[in-house]
């Protein structure tokens, strides 16, 4: 069963190898959604990977479209909404997906630069996206929105002062959309992954080995205490994405997914 077919489907930050976005929307595609593919495209090189993630989901036999996106200026995200309704006429779901890891670090350590682009990325840029899409779905009769958050959304560890907050702040964002627009016959959840495969999470642990005098092969052990014994990998981060966004969830909306292996989350 195709639980996506003929669904039009944003995905942010979707461009990079090994990521939970690429993986997002190959499976979104497998299930029949016509996607949209988005990711900061500040090179050619850049703008070429978000063209090859479209084009692989086009093998599936789906519609694609390939934007370069700069999430944190409203005018970009304004205009790939538009780009994407000129182009299918209707957005049934958005997964903002898109985050960084530049807000690790010891807390007395950490920057201007470290919180403002944490905040920017993780919560001005999910902020445009729902502010953008919310008003056609509303006039189309519903949609729902799927953000990522993290483990750290919900719960905090050392190292990761600025990160944590505005993974805290996602996870706000999505209750009160949930709240304010169920109405609407929009849901609003949130996936909440432990360690996840992926190469943003593997220049994270080089660092926190760093600041921990430990190794990497440690700092991974450490990363995957959980009861699987294991990070997931990035297309079971998306079968979350998946269920959220599909009928499957129909009734679900303000929600947490812990996707973590039933790891033990830290304070």
């Amino acid at each position: 069963m195709k639980l996506m077919q003929d669904k039009v489907v944003i995905v942010t930050g979707a461009g990079r190898e090994r990521g939970m976005g690429q993986a997002a929307v190959m499976l979104f595609a497998e299930h029949g959604a016509r996607v949209v593919v988005t990711d900061l495209a500040r090179n050619a090189a850049e703008q070429d990977a978000i063209e090859v993630v479209a084009q692989a989901a086009e093998a599936l036999g789906v519609e694609s479209l390939a934007l370069g996106v700069d999430i944190t200026d409203r005018a970009q995200v304004e205009a790939c909404v538009a780009d994407t309704i000129k182009r299918f006429g209707r957005i049934d779901v958005l997964i903002n997906n898109a985050g960084t890891a530049i807000g690790a670090g010891p807390f007395l350590e950490q920057t201007d630069t470290q919180w403002d682009v944490s905040y920017n990325v993780h919560l001005k840029g999910a902020n445009y996206f729902c502010q953008a899409v919310i008003p056609h779905m509303q006039a189309q009769g519903g949609g729902a929105i799927v953000n990522n958050a993290s483990m750290l959304g919900v719960a905090a560890e050392p190292f990761s002062a600025a990160y944590t907050a505005t993974k805290f702040g996602v996870v706000g964002l999505t209750k009160v959309i949930a709240a304010e627009f169920g109405g609407d016959n929009i849901r609003c959840n949130c996936v909440c992954p432990g360690s996840v495969a992926t190469q943003m999470q593997e220049e994270g642990l080089k660092q926190f080995a760093e600041w921990s005098g430990i190794t990497l092969e440690e700092a991974w052990k450490d990363a995957e205490r959980c009861a699987l014994g294991r990070s997931a990998q990035p297309e079971e981060v998306a079968g979350a994405m998946l269920y959220l966004a599909s009928d499957l969830a129909s009734y679900v909306s303000g929600d947490a997914l812990m996707v973590t292996g039933a790891a033990n989350p830290g304070v």
